[in-house]
């Protein structure tokens, strides 16, 4: 099925190999930080140095960490696909990968924005984004991070890579949630989909669906296996 258009959602569970810490991880804490003091916009109005902090540790977190193998097996069908890849993560290891096609629903670790003009958007040389470092029109940078409470701006651009899903695959996060419940909307009810995650879940909502309970790494070649004989 050579050409075909394979849509993959990730979630956490796809850099979890990668060394990177989920929020489920941490048993709703990072850092030791609850998310209302530091991914929120009112955390950012209220105590802008502690969240500049914690994302300065996060993208030095990133910036040690490499792509795995379940990130390289996708940049690796490019060859042979068409692949789009919709992304919950905010770290770039899909595009060191070599992945080409990366739509970021929660924003970027990596990139600042302003914080009077969304629109302006810039790469960070770096780990850290410091006090002081101002956009062209005057404001204090922020992380260019959808924090909680705030409109997901890529969530129609995402549904529209989706509804073009010949292969929808979803990778280290449920189908029971937001966004990929809302996702699923989007796809002809007909089209394969597969959900690599350990986890136990309810699927019988979904039809066409195969389960590979593994994890990303574990569960990359399962799909590929099962891809070239659909």
């Amino acid at each position: 099925m050579s050409g075909k258009q394979i849509v993959v959602l990730s979630g956490a569970g796809m850099s979890a190999e990668s060394g990177i810490r989920t929020f489920r991880d941490s048993g709703g804490l990072w850092e030791e930080h609850r998310v209302e003091e530091v991914a929120t916009f009112e955390a950012w109005q209220k105590n802008r140095d502690l969240v500049l902090r914690f994302y300065n540790e996060r993208r030095k977190q990133v910036l040690e960490a490499k792509p795995n193998a379940a990130h390289y097996a996708l940049a690796e069908l490019q060859k042979t696909h068409k692949v789009s890849i919709i992304t919950q993560n905010i770290d770039d290891l899909h595009e060191r990968a070599g992945s080409k096609q990366v739509l970021h629903l929660h924003g970027e670790i990596r990139k600042a924005r302003s914080t009077v003009d969304p629109s302006l958007i810039y790469n960070i040389d770096g780990w850290e984004l410091k006090a002081g470092q101002r956009c062209e029109k005057g404001s204090q940078l922020r992380p260019h991070i959808v924090w909680f409470g705030e409109m997901v701006p890529e969530m129609a651009n995402a549904a529209l890579i989706a509804e073009k899903a010949d292969v929808f695959v979803v990778i280290g996060t449920s189908l029971n949630v937001y966004p990929a419940a809302g996702l699923l909307h989007q796809i002809n009810p007909e089209t394969p989909k597969f959900l690599i995650d350990p986890g136990t879940f309810n699927l019988d909502f979904v039809r066409n669906l195969k389960h590979i309970q593994k994890t990303a790494v574990e569960g990359i070649m399962d799909f590929i296996a099962l891809l070239n004989h659909l």
